[in-house]
């Protein structure tokens, strides 16, 4: 019996074919390199001027640096992991940077660790499905199953050694025959290495893994402990709600210009546009607390936005009841010592399904919290907005105004025209929840002075050189993913208290995140030494008599 056993376990080793680690080296190399950088490649292409023999040679060097690597690695226990880990990690970063022309940086990788199960699914489509499968299972399997040899670890190190040094050796000649177009590539374009795959992603999530560690204790800073109201007694309450918006781009904004009705309910309204205001970053998960953060783009960092209290705080500190509710993957931190609802866990089959809801459900809640109100108070609303790639899940078919739209999450099996249609509509579903707040804060004025302030969080690239969605790097993102509609509505006390000719001029100026946090402590009469009026785009504007 035992003898059959053993027949049979070596008839199945039989099958497995054997390969050496060099070999298989070889092989994992040459497939990531060549189906899992495409972007890369015609990156380089573009870059290099078409000069095809500087890219040959560059060719040479990558692939000859990358292979010493690998070999240089492939140990016992250690190469089909490694292996594996490479082949996984390039198909799902291929998919993304090959269809949506993202970079997978470290701000990319945050965003994706901080969003949420529903948002996360919108991505994972068939054909993303299929291009795993074909591209990272199947090959990975196939590292699984072949046998390979390996010679005692000493013995091991020094046959590779052999192989190792004279590609290090090409890898240094191929660099130095081309170091000046290389430097120069580098620094003129840095989405260049940042898009080679599996590096660029596997240098961002070390980054982003080294940051989160060194994060972990971070003891948050009080600021503006010095806040109050400065308002005289005896007034009404006042109430200002600020939207923040999600993905909207100001290139698709009729208040700006643009050739669609897209916002004609807010056209309706007598709002002030700021046709050229900038974001603080290309992600939810940089811009959000960036903008109700006391720093400007020029001096936020991550690290800062965390260890120092944000707007909320200061409001709280000067007696004013703070909220935020949330209808989109969080608050960033932002809400984190302040009343916070997140409105998707209510499941409302009105307005949510498999984990998202539709803006609605924010003006579903907002009446009842209007008539509640009895003393000062900020209410931030963090729209679902424009999310995408289901563009056409965020709007009612009351609000399919551009047809045909594209019904799916899968770009490739859309026309641009459809996506441009369904992206428009989720605009225009966004004007009509602004103009819905705005008519529901004129309905309470008799009961308290109301403003509203709409600011999305970035932009969002609909397909202009071959980039969709964001999130690229900030120094080298297109302008439809850093410009972003900023509305404000003032009520009938604070438009009152501005020169309405200066504030059309301040219109017409730049604004940017960086405008909001001072802003609403301004319209709040907010006194503290942090506030600063040069940042508040009502400062200059205030009637004297108010200020």
């Amino acid at each position: 019996m035992a003898t059959i056993t053993d027949s049979l376990a070596a008839s199945g080793r039989s099958l497995r074919p054997s390969i050496g680690a060099i070999a298989l080296s070889f092989l994992v190399v040459l497939f990531v390199v060549a189906t899992a950088n495409r972007t890369f490649w015609a990156k380089t292409a573009l870059y290099f001027g078409g000069t095809p023999q500087a890219l040959a040679v560059f060719a040479v060097g990558l692939v000859a640096l990358l292979l010493a690597v690998c070999i240089a690695l492939s140990m016992r226990f250690v190469a089909k992991p490694l292996f594996i880990f490479l082949i996984l990690a390039s198909a799902c970063a291929s998919w993304f940077m090959d269809r949506f022309g993202v970079v997978i940086n470290v701000d990319m990788i945050r965003n994706a660790a901080e969003t949420t199960h529903a948002e996360a699914g919108n991505l994972i489509t068939p054909a993303f499905v299929w291009h795993i499968v074909l591209f990272g299972i199947v090959p990975s399997l196939l590292v699984a199953w072949v046998r390979v040899t390996h010679r005692p670890f000493l013995a091991k190190a020094r046959f590779n050694s052999f192989f190792v040094l004279p590609l290090l050796l090409v890898a240094v000649l191929a660099a130095s025959t081309q170091m000046r177009l290389l430097i120069t590539t580098s620094r003129t374009h840095h989405d260049w290495l940042a898009s080679l795959n599996p590096i660029g992603p596997i240098v961002g999530a070390v980054r982003y893994a080294a940051s989160t560690e060194g994060e972990a204790n971070i003891v948050v800073e009080p600021l503006g402990r010095d806040a109050h109201v400065a308002a005289p007694a005896g007034r009404k309450p006042k109430v200002v709600v600020v939207v923040a918006g999600e993905t909207a781009r100001a290139q698709n904004v009729s208040l700006g210009g643009y050739g669609r009705p897209t916002t004609p309910e807010l056209a309706a309204r007598d709002v002030t546009y700021f046709p050229d205001t900038t974001s603080c970053g290309t992600a939810t998960a940089v811009s959000l607390p960036c903008m109700f953060s006391i720093y400007t783009r020029a001096t936020y960092t991550h690290r800062k936005g965390l260890s120092t209290e944000s707007l909320l705080d200061v409001l709280s500190h000067a007696g004013i009841a703070a909220e935020w509710w949330d209808n989109n993957t969080g608050d960033k931190g932002v809400a984190d010592r302040v009343t916070y609802r997140f409105l998707p866990d209510s499941a409302d089959p009105r307005f949510c399904t498999d984990g998202e809801c539709k803006d609605g459900i924010l003006l579903d809640r907002l009446g009842p919290w209007l008539d509640g109100v009895t003393r000062d108070s900020v209410l931030v609303i963090h729209q679902l907005g424009s999310h995408g790639p289901s563009y056409y899940e965020r709007y009612p078919d009351a609000y399919r105004r551009f047809t045909p739209d594209c019904r799916t999450a899968e770009f490739a099996d859309c026309s641009r025209e459809e996506i441009v249609n369904a992206y428009d509509n989720t605009i225009a579903y966004t004007d009509h929840v602004l103009a819905t707040v705005i008519d529901m804060l004129k309905n309470h004025q008799d009961r308290f002075d109301a403003s509203m302030i709409y600011m999305s969080d970035h932009g969002e690239s609909l397909g202009e050189n071959g980039l969709y969605l964001h999130g690229a790097p900030y120094m080298i993102a297109p302008k439809e993913q850093t410009q972003v509609p900023f509305v404000l509505w003032l009520g009938g006390q604070d438009r009152a208290a501005v020169n309405g000719a200066c504030l059309r001029q301040r219109a017409g100026e730049p604004a940017s995140h960086d405008n909001l946090f001072h802003t609403v402590l301004g319209l709040m009469a907010v006194e503290t030494r942090i506030y600063d009026p040069s940042l508040d785009v009502l400062s200059r504007c205030r009637n004297e008599s108010s200020s």
